[in-house]
């Protein structure tokens, strides 16, 4: 739950449009399925120059081509690519639902999609199963009942095991297994900050319009919520209200994003008795008791601050102000999973309000990130099949090779690091796990009973499991060898307790990657994914940690004082104002260092991997290929087509304000700048645009 990993994160974005006429694919799933976009030197506005904005020369023709699509929040040319590998996990579901004989797997998986396509049935009985879900909290008579009850709830229907840069998504706090930061071999169990349906404090506290505008939304949605769900305008009023000032309360006692980037401040060891001594009006022991989760020899809190907040809470409301807010927990929860009405009214504000999107992806498309997110590795099984053959694992093990041995040259290589921390740092290195592709062994959901009438039970089902087998890793050896993210997903990320790095099949596909593409497109593409990854173990928060995932601090004290300075100059870079997004919005470099770091050190990585490619080739990356252009210049202008993306204001408004990474734009210009090659690629003078000054460079 309290497990950091560093994700790459481009799924924000992820959109359905047409696909460029030059545009190629490893298979095809069916007739339907977008062709997969790809860099070439005809995708490039020659009409921009690089020197002045990279971004531009390799992405306006790009966007002019591409508007975004009325149901996403942005479109970016991995998008076809999220389609082609939806397509791939709806032929799967449906030819599953359509074997009458099916069994096991396939049975569960058929059963899910048809629960989840049956409109009508949901229609007809939605309200019935939302009655059903509520009446657990109907029927809380005391506040003595509570801790069984919120077991209960964080059990399934709105678990509470995994948390995220801000806080965990749940109801009051978030509970489940954490792995010990001063011994990665152990896991333990973790309460973690949570509670608010806004996801940070800042959109409670904050003082931007668009913040004070959410918020006032966020109010009358409540109300609307509570009347979908058989509320009369008046008890609706008086819920929501009691369901805001309750989150407001619980906001001013979390701790900032910022903060949570630091694993030190989020590691508190206490025993049951302490948590207990900050929790005296809530029975921690028969909430434990009732998760059955097993006991650990110590817990781990993330925000010491956020109990006696808590407690306050639970002290002081009427236990009619706390029904109504785990009432409207469970109604949030059970939206979109059961009549259309609610579902719609749901998507309308954190959809359209919050993201800025007009109207909802088709259902086929929510049935499958709905499946992929409860029964991924028994979907990803068949995805593999079509998307990830052999040569293309092969294929990347060489290009993770050739990065990781530019690390080990980079770190030998720099002048402001003492003998004994390169040592440290080229061991961690050389222990670092890579994961390409899928798992080595299948998770079994066997025991997940899946219905073709209940979409409903089906999720929360799927959502029990998982919550118990979470619960079940406390005390038991740590499985580094375990995926946090299923097969068909486009993206990648860094765990740095277990030391790897892991890049499932889904991102390993065109824009990014492809057996048979050039070198300089994939070390542009995937190559400074991979180096992003990697860098993360030595980014401001991964270099905390050493070879085996422990929190420990292996730098001489001159040296992390000379990557503080480093890492400072990137954070200044980093900040500043987005005038187009409004007045008075701007960027957090603190917030986004860890990121930015890694974009930084990815890059330089992979454009000197694809260097000493070359050199042991007998070539140079200056010479003029066929297109017209040289191994350098397509380099850096495919690392950037893979960026390329257009996402709505209200959405980029939401990524600054929550998410440690940069907006794309950035996360091209900037590093490209920091990198001295790029310049070289494209002749630029001092002074033009895109040559930072300082150049900041960490990695």
């Amino acid at each position: 739950m309290l497990n950091k990993i560093s994700r790459l994160a481009l799924v924000a974005v992820l959109a359905a449009s047409a696909c460029m006429a030059q545009s190629a694919a490893p298979a095809t799933p069916a007739a339907s399925a977008p062709k997969l976009d790809r860099f070439d030197a005809s995708t490039l506005d020659k009409s921009k120059d690089p020197c002045e904005d990279l971004y531009a020369y390799a992405c306006t023709k790009w966007q002019a081509a591409h508007p975004i699509p009325n149901d996403l929040p942005g479109v970016g040319t991995w998008e076809p690519l999220y389609l082609w590998n939806q397509t791939i996990l709806r032929e799967t579901m449906e030819k599953a639902a359509a074997n009458a004989k099916a069994t096991g797997t396939e049975q569960q998986v058929g059963a899910y999609w048809q629960s989840c396509m049956d409109l009508k049935g949901r229609a007809a009985h939605g309200k019935d199963w939302l009655s059903a879900a509520l009446k657990p909290v109907d029927e809380l008579h005391s506040k003595n009942q509570l801790p069984r009850l919120l077991a209960r709830l964080h059990g399934g229907q709105i678990p509470a095991w995994e948390g995220n840069d801000n806080q965990t998504g749940s109801a009051f706090f978030g509970f489940g297994p954490s792995q010990d930061l001063e011994d990665s071999s152990k896991m333990v169990a973790g309460f973690d900050q949570g509670g608010l349906t806004l996801t940070s404090r800042d959109y409670y506290l904050g003082t931007e319009e668009s913040q004070k505008k959410i918020r006032e939304a966020y109010k009358k949605h409540l109300v609307h919520m509570f009347i979908l769900a058989g509320d009369t305008p008046e008890e609706a009023a008086r819920e929501a209200a009691a369901v805001y000032a309750i989150e407001e309360s619980l906001a001013k006692a979390q701790m900032t994003a910022v903060d949570r980037r630091d694993p030190l401040k989020t590691y508190h060891k206490r025993s049951l008795e302490q948590i207990q001594a900050a929790l005296p009006n809530f029975d921690v022991a028969a909430y434990l008791k009732a998760t059955k989760a097993p006991v650990p020899p110590f817990y781990i809190v993330s925000t010491l601050e956020f109990l006696p907040a808590l407690n306050e809470q639970i002290k002081t409301r009427s236990l009619a102000e706390i029904k109504s807010y785990l009432r409207w927990w469970v109604i949030m929860s059970a939206a979109n999973k059961t009549t259309p009405e609610l579902e719609q009214a749901n998507f309308d504000f954190f959809g359209t309000t919050v993201n800025g999107t007009p109207q909802m992806l088709p259902q086929w498309r929510r049935c499958v990130d709905s499946a992929d997110a409860r029964l991924g590795e028994a979907l990803g099984q068949e995805y593999v099949k079509i998307a990830f053959p052999p040569e293309s694992k092969a294929k990347a093990v060489e290009l993770m090779t050739g990065i990781r041995t530019a690390l080990k040259q980079d770190i030998n290589s720099l002048d402001w690091m003492a003998s004994a921390t390169k040592q440290q740092a080229v061991a961690k290195l050389d222990a670092m796990i890579q994961k390409i592709g899928y798992p080595d062994t299948w998770r079994d959901y066997s025991s997940v009973k899946v219905v073709p009438d209940d979409f409903l039970a089906n999720a929360v089902a799927a959502n029990a499991f998982e919550v118990r087998r979470q619960l079940n890793k406390i005390n038991q050896p740590v499985d580094k060898m375990e995926w946090g993210m299923t097969p068909p997903t486009i993206n990648a990320y860094n765990d740095p307790q277990n030391n790897t790095i892991n890049f499932p099949a889904g991102i390993l596909q065109f824009p990014f990657f492809n057996a048979a593409q050039g070198d300089a497109e994939n070390y542009g593409g995937i190559g400074m994914v991979i180096g992003h990854e990697i860098i993360h173990g030595f980014d401001d928060q991964g270099r905390k940690f050493d070879a085996k995932g422990n929190l420990r601090d292996w730098w001489t004290a001159d040296d992390a004082k000379a990557y503080d300075e480093r890492g400072n100059c990137l954070s200044t870079q980093y900040t500043h104002d987005v005038p187009e997004l409004g007045a008075g919005v701007k960027t957090n470099g603190k917030l986004t260092q860890g990121e930015d770091t890694a974009d930084n050190g990815g890059l330089h990585l992979a454009v000197m991997a694809l260097e000493n490619l070359y050199k042991a080739r007998g070539k140079s990356l200056d010479d003029v290929g066929d297109d017209g252009i040289t191994a350098r210049q397509r380099f850096f202008a495919a690392y950037a087509f893979s960026w390329c993306e257009q996402t709505r204001p209200d959405a980029e408004r939401r990524q600054i304000l929550t998410n440690p990474h940069s907006l794309a734009r950035y996360r091209v210009n900037i590093p490209a700048g920091n990198e001295p090659s790029f310049g070289r690629a494209f002749g630029c003078k001092p002074g033009q645009k895109m040559l930072s000054k300082p150049a900041c460079r960490v990695w």
